[in-house]
């Protein structure tokens, strides 16, 4: 297998990161169209989309993890979640043993809707990852998940929200490019 030179490595560095940015920003305006079409707000929208996809994956949430996973207080996440049970979009149930604990669910009537939006953008994909071996995929997936664990460990260690118990010091203030700002 050819290597490439330093300079076209460097570049194809900045295509791969410039196509993860783009399908992030993708993915959220996908989000912002579900929240459009269910007449929602699109914070709305991001929670109710990861109530689902818990469910999807067998692992429904519970408040506490959704408030985690939309990066809101308790206390916001609870009026979404508020919102979104008036809505008749989500229905909260006490499923644990524990009777205090609870999971959040999609209602009845909400699956259909956003299997009718996303089921597009869920065929396309599917389709377009069938043109990749299982080996590939493999390859991806061990990409894709190192890049999330960096972001992760960055989020947790590196990018703190500034407050009382410190800001973050190893940034220095400086800006998104490293350079520091004025």
């Amino acid at each position: 297998m050819e290597q490439p030179e330093s300079g076209d490595l460097e570049a194809q560095r900045d295509r791969l990161m410039d196509g993860l940015r783009a399908f992030g920003a993708n993915y959220t305006e996908f989000t912002h169209r579900f929240a459009t079409w269910l007449g929602l707000h699109s914070t709305d929208a991001a929670a109710l989309t990861e109530i689902l996809y818990a469910e999807d994956t067998g692992t429904p949430l519970s408040p506490a993890r959704l408030s985690e996973r939309v990066s809101l207080s308790s206390g916001a996440t609870a009026i979404l979640l508020n919102r979104l049970e008036q809505a008749g979009h989500i229905v909260r149930t006490r499923e644990n043993t524990d009777r205090r604990v609870v999971t959040l669910r999609s209602s009845p009537d909400i699956r259909p809707r956003a299997i009718e939006f996303f089921g597009p953008y869920s065929t396309r994909m599917t389709a377009e990852m069938s043109r990749y071996t299982p080996a590939e995929l493999r390859q991806f997936e061990d990409f894709i998940g190192k890049l999330r664990g960096t972001m992760n460990s960055l989020l947790a260690n590196e990018y703190r929200p500034p407050g009382p118990s410190g800001g973050n010091s190893r940034n220095g203030g400086s800006s998104p490019s490293g350079a520091n700002s004025p």
